[in-house]
């Protein structure tokens, strides 16, 4: 994940964030997996609780009137983090990388989305632009 300044978090959007978020906690989820491999059981403690506490907030930034989408998240969200307080208990790294899996499907998908969104708003920022231009005159030199 590249290091991101105060000034350009406060530039992105919320689904931009979002992507964000996805990010760090694979990467917590990854760093985790490293730390149980070596035996640095107190520094995976530490990775998985980031984790956990970076799935909470994606919950709690959910936007339930936005339909049965943000359910099936609010959900997944609970499951993942649930299965990440198991695995820190227990250690398990098969546990661990059965949510990176669900979140590694959930930020492609994200990802994916945000593409096409920057898409779509590029094309109508060319349309506005087409628009404006068939109502200007040029004069001739």
């Amino acid at each position: 994940m590249q290091f991101l300044s105060e000034e350009m978090i406060y530039q992105k959007t919320s689904q931009e964030l979002t992507a964000l978020l996805y990010e760090a906690c694979l990467d917590n989820l990854e760093s985790a997996i490293s730390h149980i491999n070596q035996k640095q059981f107190m520094e995976a403690n530490k990775k998985l609780q980031n984790a956990n506490d970076i799935l909470q907030r994606l919950g709690v930034g959910l936007k339930y009137e936005a339909g049965i989408v943000a359910d099936q998240l609010d959900a997944l969200y609970n499951y993942m983090a649930d299965r990440v307080i198991e695995a820190n208990v227990t250690k398990n790294v098969e546990t661990i990388n059965e949510v990176i899996s669900v979140l590694t499907t959930i930020t492609s998908s994200w990802n994916e989305a945000l593409k096409k969104k920057e898409h779509a708003a590029k094309l109508g920022l060319r349309k506005k632009a087409a628009a404006y231009e068939q109502h200007v005159m040029i004069s001739p030199e």
